[in-house]
């Protein structure tokens, strides 16, 4: 008999179907109590479980006695309590490396569109501005030659700092947990504290996962070291940022612009001071939403349920000390 496997994730058909052939699938439209309540036998009886952003977390995990096995259909797994999932035993199966190359054009895209205001000037042609030459108030920033900070350099940070050496001619610096050789051998990055690379970049790109560690690590502080011509960029996750200080220092010209992808509510309330600022490049959460990325995210999250429930996890596991 085939495991059984609760689905919380809309598949493209291919994806489904070879689900399918592994295991007995429920598909379910989210994590809810009155999805909970409304499935209570299959999640009851379910070995793996598979999608993206809901929560699962321990109120979930014992209304699931038979889990063994989670796969999420991104990088980031802060939805998870993986405490909670290691106390269980069960492995948590993430998608690292389908989206480094996307991820890190969104990041550029959002130094260039911000740097040369390409979203405000655009509108204000819509809206019919454009009546002659135009002048220093429609004036941006170079890029190129311009010194961009990389704050974690893995993955994405690498893709990003390749973009900017040899595509911008940027001096690259970084900061992270660990000197990164490579780095700094390919792409002449050099490694600096965080207070030195705040004060000396240009371009600050913040690309970190959400942590205890990380949670408003870049505050009021922070944006008083930057330079008052500093863009800011984040990529990485929306809470990583202390966003009141954020619109501060937008607002009071302590720094000169921000591209954001990520807040700390999403969707971006309505009314949010972010979306008045013409100095602001707001994104929904965009970093990996390709047609094609995302189907190998979802592709990659298929096959890694599928290994771990099989007891053949090689790659791509949060929590491999778990494995019994």
């Amino acid at each position: 008999m085939k495991p059984s496997v609760i689905l919380y994730k809309a598949l493209p058909d291919d994806l489904r179907k070879r689900l399918e052939e592994h295991f007995t699938v429920t598909q379910v439209e989210n994590l809810s109590p009155d999805t909970l309540a409304q499935y209570a036998d299959a999640f009851a009886s379910a070995e793996g479980l598979l999608g993206s952003s809901e929560k699962v977390d321990a109120a979930l995990l014992k209304k699931m006695p038979k889990l063994r096995a989670t796969s999420t259909i991104s990088v980031g797994y802060d939805n998870f309590d993986v405490d909670a999932l290691n106390v269980r035993k069960i492995l948590l199966m993430h998608t690292p490396f389908a989206l480094t190359e996307t991820v890190a054009d969104t990041l550029m895209a959002l130094v260039l569109s911000t740097a040369r205001r390409v979203v405000e000037v655009a509108e204000r042609v819509k809206a019919g501005e454009w009546n002659k030459s135009i002048g220093p108030d429609w004036f941006g920033v170079d890029v190129h030659g311009k010194t961009l900070g990389i704050v974690g350099m893995g993955r994405i940070g690498m893709a990003l700092a390749q973009r900017a050496h040899f595509g911008f001619n940027m001096p690259v610096l970084y900061n992270a947990r660990h000197h990164h050789p490579e780095a700094e051998e390919r792409f002449n990055a050099r490694y600096c504290e965080l207070n030195t690379l705040l004060q000396e970049a240009d371009y600050v790109c913040l690309i970190l996962p959400l942590t205890d560690e990380t949670h408003h690590l870049i505050g009021k502080s922070a944006f008083k070291k930057m330079k008052k011509s500093a863009i800011f960029i984040n990529a990485g996750r929306g809470p990583v940022v202390d966003e009141k200080a954020l619109i501060d220092a937008l607002q009071n010209g302590a720094i000169h612009a921000a591209g954001l992808d990520v807040f700390e509510q999403e969707p971006l309330p309505v009314d949010s001071p972010l979306l008045t600022l013409p100095n602001v490049v707001a994104l929904p959460h965009i970093g990996s939403a390709t047609h094609e990325t995302r189907y190998n995210m979802a592709a990659t999250a298929v096959d890694n349920l599928i290994a771990a429930l099989e007891g053949r996890v090689e790659k791509n596991c949060v929590n491999p000390q778990v494995r019994q």
